[in-house]
């Protein structure tokens, strides 16, 4: 391909990529100002000066205007566990990414979509959903990583219940405790805790 050919490709881009900003910018501010129920595709699609087919093309729901970094998050996971330094257990990079991740939330502007989110439940059930997508990746990962040309049960469990560790930490007073009570839980298994529990 020429260079004649190739500028227009790289124009194109950036034209999409600054219109995907500008829907971005103009959904968040009414969001916040208004709450996520109480706008309109339609009125982010004035705001932004596109038509809601535009939003469409760029966000498929709209929840998804709200976790636009979901691609972002979902590399920054899986690269916690496949590029990990040696002796690091799979369970402490998922700990420390948990830990790197919930406080992230609590910076601006991501603490005041998180404020967002609690007051709704469309974006808490979706945030949920995408986080789960996960699954599939990681699982992936440590195969690879095990050697293995499938997974094993135990690969699958162990996954689907790290995954549950984020979710439930996010939502609680002390997400550190959390996290580290749920790694442990998972890593050393129920037994510890005998027949009647303690």
């Amino acid at each position: 391909m020429s260079m004649v050919d190739a500028e227009p490709l790289g124009r194109r881009e950036r034209k999409k990529a600054a219109t995907r900003t500008t829907i971005l910018e103009a959904a968040t501010a009414l969001f916040l100002e208004r709450g996520f129920d109480a706008v309109t595709v339609r009125e982010i699609a004035d705001q932004a000066d596109v038509t809601p087919k535009t939003v469409f093309t760029h966000f498929p729901q709209k929840e998804a205007l709200v976790f636009a970094d979901e691609k972002e998050r979902h590399e920054r996971l899986v690269a916690a566990v496949r590029d990990r330094g040696p002796g690091l257990s799979v369970s402490g990079a998922l700990k420390a990414h948990y830990l790197a991740e919930i406080a992230a939330l609590k910076t601006e502007p991501q603490s005041r979509i998180l404020a967002l989110m609690d007051g709704t439940p469309a974006l808490i059930d979706y945030a949920e959903r995408m986080w789960l997508r996960h699954e599939d990746a990681l699982i992936a990962t440590l195969t690879e990583e095990f050697g293995l040309d499938e997974p094993s049960e135990e690969i699958r469990f162990y996954v689907r219940f790290a995954l549950q560790i984020q979710l439930m930490a996010v939502r609680e007073a002390d997400p550190e405790a959390s996290v580290e009570a749920g790694f442990r839980f998972l890593d050393q298994g129920w037994a510890a805790y005998g027949e009647g529990g303690r």
